[in-house]
């Protein structure tokens, strides 16, 4: 199997400066996590490395069967499922394609005769004979169920259809795999099995994700966008955090005494330029020419800084659920469950996807309402909502900061302008137009809101969609760090290890309730750990 090759890459934006004079090498056998926060140019990268972008100066060589997750999940719309990830493997495809015209032919002479048994070799070496089954395998384990394999893409949803794509992207044994965001729209079983899968992958891994988990499991190496440049560190995501700054700190102690060392010698020359030292004088000169250094590099990794509190805490049962009972036609979502949450508590709510954990955090907040049951908060109880579909929960033709001012007019500029600050929203970012905010914007923004309401119940459905890597692990603090009681559907598995104490299950069966954090979850089921 053949390497990946970066030689001299450059790329810009304007004035922008993503990265400069690149050298670097991807090698098979090696599963590399390309990381750096949002606009570092982590997607404009992968493109290069796929071929779909041109550098600004430089080349990349890639092996000839390199596959790439493909993001327009409406181009294969009149196409049967099965066959468009039958479509990852390009040589199979064009050989069954052209199979099945000269098998259509009325009758065949000698040449289509000879051509058909060279077919027949070259589906035969690329697995052909086993390729529906393969297909199948990867879709299964992906959560598209065996019924769906043979419609239309246009008959599944959105996030089944990226699936769709991932399994493309899988099958055919390539050499080479560049792989943006996988995990998005995938629940904690199809990760797993993804985590699996990558493991024993034997090419060269390129993969983005801001699922930390994933990467501490899967990857091998991390090649980290900072400094304008691309360093590659040995281990998983945390692994890089820790050698990262230990390096950073070395460097700027380095820097430090050098420039401790430089105005020692500016001192010297201020004194005595203009005595009978002159000699002495040009050779701290000279001195301080070999010292001078350029500016260190700021790295461009910024962490908000979430927070949430309460105005004042709930009673101390904060949430009475009993016979709670909601179908929808084709699907149970819950029965007759009962559950008493205590004021403190931090519940994960988990499950595959189309489980219900939308509907149950609707039903908690009001949005929808129960078949059977009752749902019950307790004394003081105040609850802040993150939908999961949050766009319109932001208004258009206003501002970051005036929304915010909307909600409470008490609150001083000096305060939103603090406020928005630590989201990162910097300067006059925080007068943007909320039409123009990008996903991670929205997300920071709505933190805000909270920030701002302080309520005592957090409800908050997949909030880390969007975000990046550092803003996760901010989030992942501000739930460890908060009084209050807190319901968060996710599956960043990583993150519900930080905070969770208690989980919500959904699942065929109906709702589980199981007291632990998501170790002692593991612990007890043991066929679904790694």
């Amino acid at each position: 199997m053949a390497n990946i090759q970066v030689t001299g890459v450059s790329k810009a934006y304007g004035s922008k400066k993503l990265f400069e004079d690149v050298n670097v090498t991807f090698t098979p056998g090696r599963r590399y996590g390309l990381t750096g926060p949002n606009g570092a140019g982590k997607s404009t990268f992968m493109k290069i490395l796929a071929g779909q972008l041109e550098p600004d100066a430089g080349t990349v060589s890639r092996p000839k069967k390199t596959q790439v997750l493909e993001q327009d999940h409406f181009a294969y719309e009149s196409q049967r499922v099965i066959d468009v990830v039958l479509q990852g493997n390009r040589i199979l495809w064009e050989a069954l394609q052209e199979k099945e015209r000269l098998l259509a032919l009325p009758q065949l002479g000698e040449e289509e005769g000879m051509r058909l048994a060279e077919l027949e070799m070259t589906i035969a070496e690329e697995d052909g004979y086993t390729a529906e089954a393969d297909a199948g395998d990867l879709l299964t384990g992906l959560g598209i169920p065996v019924e769906a394999h043979h419609r239309l893409m246009k008959e599944l949803e959105g996030g089944l259809k990226l699936r769709v794509l991932l399994a493309k992207a899988l099958f055919g044994r390539p050499e080479a795999l560049l792989l943006d965001e996988p995990t998005n729209n995938l629940d904690i079983d199809s990760i797993r099995w993804l985590e699996k899968f990558l493991q024993n992958y034997q090419g060269v891994l390129v993969t983005i994700s801001h699922d930390r988990h994933f990467l501490n499991t899967v990857c091998t190496h991390i090649a980290d966008i900072d400094y304008e440049t691309i360093i590659v560190y040995t281990g998983g995501y945390d692994d890089m955090v820790l050698t990262k700054a230990q390096i950073r700190a070395r460097v700027e102690a380095e820097y430090a005494e050098r420039q401790k060392k430089i105005a020692q010698l500016q001192e010297f020359i201020q004194r005595f330029s203009a005595g009978s030292r002159a000699s002495q004088v040009q050779s701290r000169k000279r001195q301080i020419e070999k010292l001078q250094m350029a500016d260190l590099k700021r790295s461009n990794i910024e962490r908000p800084f979430i927070r949430f509190e309460q105005k004042r805490p709930s009673g101390r049962q904060t949430l009475t659920i009993e016979g709670l009972t909601k179908h929808w036609p084709e699907k149970r979502i819950v029965e007759r469950f009962d559950a008493l949450v205590q004021r403190g508590e931090k519940v994960a709510i988990i499950g595959r996807s189309g489980a219900g954990k939308t509907t149950l955090c609707k039903l908690l907040v009001g949005e929808l309402q129960p078949d059977a049951g009752t749902i019950t908060w307790g004394h003081e109880a105040q609850v802040g909502y993150f939908p999961q579909d949050h766009r319109p929960t932001i208004p258009k033709g206003t501002t970051a900061a005036g929304w915010l001012r909307e909600i409470d007019n008490q609150v001083s500029n000096e305060e939103i302008r603090g406020l928005l600050g630590r989201m990162l929203f910097k300067g006059e970012e925080g007068l943007k137009p909320t039409e123009a905010l990008s996903g991670g914007e929205a997300v920071r923004l709505l933190f805000c809101k909270l920030m701002l309401e302080k309520p005592n119940v957090l409800v908050l459905d997949e909030p880390t969609n969007h975000l990046d890597l550092e803003s996760i692990i901010a989030l992942g603090d501000a739930l460890e760090r908060y009084e209050g009681t807190c319901f968060v559907v996710t599956h960043d598995q990583d993150l519900i290890d930080r905070f969770a104490t208690r989980l919500w299950v959904l699942s065929d069966e109906g709702l589980d309730d199981f007291p632990g954090t998501y170790s002692e979850y593991l612990e007890k089921h043991p066929e679904l750990q790694i």
